[in-house]
């Protein structure tokens, strides 16, 4: 009986939150617009930016949640809990189930993106802006990417609003 509560958790656990991203040529990451932003969503993008400079380079862990390694969802629920006050469950799958639905089209700073890697993995971002967020990848750590990429485009499942 304990075999399988410690099998079951293992693939839980695996499957959580894993993703292995495909590098393909993209441009270079750019300073924000700040003439399409508010000023609440302008802060609430320099406090994300400043989010990703502490953190940057910060490896992968799966269950990681410090800066010897970080899986996506734990610094997802870190980043909102410790720079937004706002506090998030811990997995992509619980994340995934709360806010708000809203379209890709939609995205605003801070929203929630979501991914189905090989359409069983799940992983999450959070939007910055400019077709761009941050995460936890499994292969380069802590990092921004670009929506636009044929990687994240083709396992793009959904975003959601917290804020």
């Amino acid at each position: 009986m304990i075999r399988h509560i410690t099998l079951a958790l293992l693939v839980a656990l695996l499957a959580a939150c894993t993703t292995t991203e495909r590098r393909t040529p993209h441009s270079p990451i750019r300073q924000a617009d700040t003439t399409t932003l508010n000023s609440g969503e302008h802060d609430l993008l320099d406090t994300l930016y400043q989010q990703h400079q502490e953190w940057q380079g910060t490896p992968y862990q799966l269950g990681g949640q410090s800066k010897r390694g970080i899986d996506c969802s734990g610094f997802v629920q870190l980043t909102y809990q410790d720079k937004l006050g706002v506090a998030l469950p811990r997995t992509t799958e619980q994340q995934a189930r709360s806010g708000l639905n809203v379209n890709q089209r939609e995205l605003i700073t801070g929203d929630l993106v979501f991914f189905r890697i090989n359409g069983y993995t799940r992983h999450v971002g959070i939007y910055l802006d400019n077709d761009r967020f941050l995460h936890a990848s499994k292969s380069q750590g802590v990092m921004i990417s670009e929506l636009g990429n044929p990687y994240w485009q083709s396992a793009y499942w959904k975003s959601k609003r917290i804020l």
